[in-house]
């Protein structure tokens, strides 16, 4: 096992995944693991730099992974995927490999895991894609949200919502003022007692889907307090290293908010972190600030570097922080 970088709390090992996780790692870790969280190489159509299958090769390989996660989580632990949409080859018809491979993961009779929930992050910021579609012949529409699926071994994994709440409207701002609303029975059949909205909380629990940026103009932005650093900021303090180094920026990167919000909802200080895929080391990042251990994993040593600029960066305090309630 290589480990070509390491910090206090966590360690970035060189190598296939699955290699590493079935072998002297695996054991290692073996029932020490509170959440896997990760963006695995989603099934393109063209190779990218750092590695994608195909087809019925995607699907075998990815439901496969199921039982070598789940061998490792703990017996509250949480796995957390992000999976964007997929295409067919030449066609303007989307794929159905993703879900495919997704129901094959969670169906898996070797893992014994369970859906636990589905959340959506859009991101209008995002470059119209597919551009053959979208920009090119205009017959589709920019394909602008991920998928991030929650699973577990337990009907009751550990999670915390208190931990991930988002700031009020402004409505509920002015209710928790004047200590009144219209209270009683709704059209729905569901009786507003008179002091059922009066407890401020210190925000307001969180949707399973995030909007990046608001979609609506004028419509206030409310992010959990957990997305501290919008991966829509292209001067943040990984890229303008990467810049400054003459390193070209990993082109997958998982939203730094995105793995905030995951590792406060579902985890503790000291508990273990892994990312199978860990890229340009986001989650390694986060679990670093928010005093977890982590492990991260990756087949392509060069991100190792990635890891040691995001990193540094946080030690020397150019970028921002994680945590609740950061701003």
């Amino acid at each position: 096992m290589d480990v070509i970088h390491k910090t206090k709390l966590g360690k970035y090992y060189l190598g296939d995944s699955v290699e590493l996780l079935t072998g002297k790692l695996g054991k290692q870790l073996k029932g020490k693991v509170q959440l896997i969280l990760t963006s695995p190489p989603f099934p393109l159509n063209k190779k990218k730099s750092y590695g994608n299958l195909k087809g019925d090769e995607f699907r075998e390989w990815f439901i496969g992974l199921a039982e070598v996660f789940s061998d490792l989580l703990t017996d509250d632990g949480s796995i957390v995927i992000e999976m964007g949409n997929s295409w067919e080859s030449g066609r303007p018809v989307q794929s159905l490999l993703h879900l495919e491979s997704l129901l094959g993961f969670v169906k898996n009779p070797n893992a014994g895991l369970r859906l636990c929930q589905q959340f959506i992050c859009n991101n209008p910021s995002r470059l119209p894609s597919p551009a053959q579609w979208v920009t090119v012949n205009r017959i589709r529409l920019t394909d602008s949200f991920t998928h991030l699926w929650w699973m577990s071994k337990s009907d009751y994994p550990k999670a915390d919502n208190s931990k991930v709440l988002r700031p009020y409207s402004k409505s509920m701002k002015n209710l928790l003022k004047r200590k009144s609303y219209n209270s009683g029975k709704r059209p729905s059949q569901h009786n507003i007692s008179e002091k059922s909205f009066l407890e401020d909380n210190g925000g307001s629990i969180s949707q399973n889907v995030f909007e990046i940026e608001a979609i609506n103009e004028g419509q206030d932005t409310r992010l959990p307090n957990a997305f501290s650093i919008s991966n829509t900021n292209s001067n943040d303090a990984y890229l303008r290293a990467c810049r400054e180094k003459g390193i070209k920026p990993h082109p997958a990167r998982m939203p730094e908010g995105l793995a905030s919000f995951f590792v406060q909802f579902l985890t503790e200080p000291g508990d273990i972190v892994l990312d199978p895929f860990g890229g340009s080391n986001t989650t390694g990042a986060v679990a670093e600030q928010l005093k977890r251990k982590w492990v991260s994993l990756d087949a392509v040593d060069e991100y190792a570097d990635h890891s040691v600029i995001r990193m540094k960066e946080y030690e020397s305090g150019n970028n921002k922080k994680v945590g609740a309630g950061a701003k």
